[in-house]
């Protein structure tokens, strides 16, 4: 597969929600390409985050830009149904979180979405050799799942290389994304492992200067990965 073109997701997570819509505008204006819902259920993971009705608010306010829906929640079909109705351009759920991936997945692709696999650091990819011809995405998370903030695991690096090396066999693209602890020191290693998208919520939303981070990680990106 040829490289893509890098994207940078900035997660909303960390972002100020009582100022969302503003922090969104700014943040895209800023050079982000694409927005990341980290949806939290307290159930699946110990946190409670953000449901439809806030991707629903977004919309209605004019924010048509890319959107990347990270269902942390289970049961997990319901909310695909619920966030398909705001045209989101991913959606990505745990294999863990649904009775039957191959049906999710089919439903997120149903409803004119892009579906996206998630993999926890504990998670063996053999569940990404059986659903391979049925998503678009595969997200690595470099943190356990459930709060922003924390610490980048460094054997994400090798889980990287190896999704990329399953990935590069499919016969249609399949971007591979990186979650967790992600700032300007760490993304040039995640883009030499394989890595095309990525999210960044604290390195971005806590800095005093969004565009001047997201360049920073544009050229970190462009170091690594430079042949």
């Amino acid at each position: 597969m040829p490289l893509m073109e890098p994207i940078i997701a900035p997660s909303i997570l960390a972002a100020d929600f009582s100022r969302l819509g503003e922090e969104v505008s700014n943040v895209l204006r800023a050079g982000a390409d694409m927005i990341h819902f980290d949806v939290m259920d307290n159930h699946y993971v110990p946190n409670l985050s953000v449901g439809p009705l806030v991707l629903q608010s977004l919309r209605k306010a004019g924010m048509n830009d890319p959107v990347d829906v990270h269902l942390m929640v289970k049961p997990v079909d319901r909310l695909v149904e619920e966030f398909l109705t705001s045209q989101p351009t991913y959606i990505s759920v745990h294999p863990e979180a649904t009775e039957h991936l191959h049906r999710t997945l089919a439903m997120i692709r149903a409803g004119d979405a892009k579906a996206g696999l998630v993999l926890n650091p504990a998670t063996p990819l053999e569940v990404l050799e059986e659903v391979l011809d049925s998503i678009d995405l595969v997200l690595i998370m470099s943190v356990n799942p459930g709060f922003g903030g924390q610490s980048f695991i460094p054997s994400s690096l090798t889980k990287l290389a190896r999704v990329k090396s399953i990935i590069d066999q499919a016969d249609h693209e399949i971007r591979l994304q990186i979650d967790g602890g992600i700032k300007p020191s760490n993304i040039g290693a995640a883009a030499a492992a394989g890595a095309d998208t990525f999210v960044a919520g604290t390195a971005i939303f806590a800095s005093p200067d969004y565009a001047a981070t997201i360049s920073e990680m544009r050229q970190q990106i462009t170091l690594a990965t430079q042949v």
